[in-house]
């Protein structure tokens, strides 16, 4: 029987063409070209295997934006955020991320009519800007050094720190002096700093919503700490905030807070603009007290895309995207836009958290007051773990991860829920009900003797 073709010579039917009578192969390019709807569909169907990322409750990254807002993006894909030459809209808007990202943390001296009196630079998330800050301050213990051995730097941290604090210690050779936490301690103290440092001490990283809990960790009083021993003759240590969860929600929830640039000790931070800067993924800032705080060695000037470009990052070319996405949220929203949002996130975040708390096996660790991230555990011996209720809920589509807690607290597993914006009240209510039955489903298991919780280890 003659298969009928349309005119462009792929079939009509949309599952008999190539994509149901060849193989694509996966790890070789094929040796003909694809029509493109065909290649469009066979990508298309594939990625239907991915979880929802609306209901992925594991990730502080961003997955919603107006449909505004992604139109902007997918005009300036194709923008080399490098290229400010070629490209000065991009370039400028750029500037202005970076004056409005450090009038938000107080940096102090802004000239509100010049876009360069801001010290900092757009990254490709938070990652890229703990390197650039690490760097900047490795650079200004060594200069301050001035003919006294530099050939041991260490950085003083939790061992709640996200992972790129460990890359950037292994990378740039600075020895990581690691803080251990507790059983009921997620978070560094001021004591733990002051035991740790030393003169070859480069900097203290303190974090403003770590990875594990969401806890804010104790900045001013860390500073205050750092500013007596400094005082009484002991070494000037800077110190650095990891705003990367923070940054974005702190200053509309609690802005008399201190913890940014109004402590005159800070003299950096980095912020993640696609996690509560509301932005798809890959856009960061680092931002410094002010110049002084960035060695003019790390910076680097090139001509060769027409004018100088000073630049300090670990990468060149990137899209410009992100940034203009970054920016239309900024214009968008505004701080009274940003405000209700993180309003909203943490309302709907208590409210989770209080139903938590209504269960007999449950444990609220955090509550999502401080930023709208929610953190339990499960009471000893209820006959099951986290890691069953995490297995469940996946059953039913929620990603909600679970995992145990950094150094000397590693018995301690928990699961965490990240409320982002996309995630409405009806939403939570709905995530409620699904844990209220796991937690049900997984009692009356135990009581009937086939729990089987420990068939999934960490």
């Amino acid at each position: 029987m003659k298969r009928i073709t349309h005119p462009d010579g792929f079939l009509a039917p949309a599952y008999t063409a190539r994509l149901d009578t060849e193989p694509v192969p996966a790890l070789r390019l094929p040796d003909s070209e694809m029509h493109p709807e065909v290649a469009y569909r066979y990508i298309h169907d594939e990625l239907m295997l991915d979880g929802s990322s609306r209901l992925n409750l594991a990730t502080f990254v961003t997955t919603w934006m107006e449909p505004q807002a992604e139109r902007l993006m997918a005009e300036t894909f194709d923008k080399n955020m490098i290229d400010k030459d070629e490209y000065p809209a991009t370039a400028s808007i750029e500037e202005r991320c970076v004056n409005m990202v450090a009038d938000l943390f107080h940096a102090p001296d802004l000239d509100p009519t010049d876009s360069r009196s801001a010290t900092g630079v757009s990254t490709i998330g938070s990652s890229e800007a703990v390197m650039l800050a690490g760097l900047a301050l490795k650079w200004r213990w060594r200069e301050a050094r001035s003919g006294k051995d530099t050939t041991k730097p260490n950085l003083v941290l939790g061992s709640n720190v996200q992972v790129v604090w460990e890359k950037f210690c292994k990378y740039f050779d600075v020895e990581a002096k690691y803080l251990p936490m507790t059983p009921d301690r997620y978070v560094i103290t001021p004591e733990q700093v002051l035991d740790a440092v030393d003169e070859n001490t480069i900097g203290v990283v303190a974090i403003l919503g770590t990875t594990y809990t969401g806890e804010l960790e104790p900045i001013a009083e860390i500073a205050a700490a750092l500013d007596k021993l400094a005082a009484d003759g002991g070494p000037d240590i800077p110190l650095h905030v990891d705003a990367a969860s923070g940054g974005f929600v702190v200053p509309f929830l609690d802005p008399d807070l201190l913890w940014d640039f109004r402590v005159p000790r800070v003299v950096s931070i980095n912020a993640s603009g696609h996690k509560y800067g509301l932005t798809y993924p890959g856009i960061g800032f680092v931002v410094w007290r002010s110049r002084e705080h960035l060695p003019e060695d790390l910076v680097f000037h090139v001509n060769y895309l027409g004018g100088d470009m000073p630049t300090f990052t670990l990468n060149f070319s990137r899209p410009g995207n992100q940034v203009v996405g970054q920016y239309y949220n900024f214009i968008r929203l505004g701080r009274g836009g940003y405000t209700a949002i993180m309003e909203t996130l943490r309302d709907t975040a208590v409210r989770v958290s209080g139903k938590l708390a209504e269960l007999p096996e449950v444990e609220v660790i955090t509550d999502g007051s401080a930023i709208p991230v929610v953190t339990f555990k499960l009471q000893a011996e209820c006959g099951f773990t986290v890691f069953d209720i995490s297995h469940e809920l996946r059953t039913g589509g929620w990603q909600v991860p679970a995992y145990t807690m950094p150094a000397d607290a590693e018995d301690v597993a928990v699961l965490r829920i990240v409320f982002r914006e996309g995630f409405s009240a009806d939403l939570g209510h709905m995530l409620m009900v699904a844990i209220k039955a796991v937690v049900a489903e997984l009692r009356q298991r135990g009581l009937n003797g086939h729990s089987h919780a420990a068939h999934f280890a960490h």
